[in-house]
């Protein structure tokens, strides 16, 4: 037995329908549709929220909330991440989406400071906290924070 000869019971099987084909078939004239209505008409029926005219919950429940469209998504690094990097490297969000730190591109890059940093970079971001700050000055590098 191969998948190309399965084939479904013929006792389980059943004819399809053929409306349309005059009147002596059964199924003529309005082929089983009735007179009028919007489920008479090639457009069919309703959609599965339309309630009969009744205001529909969607619109009845209250709306919260609101997307800030101009929201700013920034991206954050550990200093433990930046270890990775070789002496003297400046680290942007460029380099960092470049050799796979980030995986998407954000707006603007954070830089926290879990873990420590053992050699001298130049880091550029536009924000960084006071602890990554020292520990990078602290390892002979600069901080470079953007407007």
């Amino acid at each position: 037995m191969h998948l190309s000869n399965l084939q479904p019971n013929p006792a389980y099987t059943k004819k399809r329908k053929r409306v349309g084909r005059g009147p002596g078939s059964g199924h003529g004239k309005t082929s089983c549709r009735g007179h009028k209505g919007s489920k008479q008409r090639s457009s069919g029926n309703v959609g599965p929220l339309y309630e009969g005219g009744q205001m529909p919950l969607h619109r009845r429940l209250p709306k919260r909330g609101f997307t800030n469209i101009f929201k700013k998504h920034y991206a954050i690094v550990n200093l433990k991440d930046l270890e990775r990097f070789d002496a003297n490297t400046v680290v942007d969000l460029e380099l960092l989406l470049h050799q796979n730190v980030l995986k998407k591109p954000y707006d603007g890059l954070r830089v926290l400071g879990l873990g420590e940093l053992t050699k001298p970079l130049t880091v550029k971001a536009d924000h960084v906290s006071k602890s990554a700050g020292e520990k990078i000055k602290h390892a002979g590098g600069k901080v470079e924070v953007a407007g």
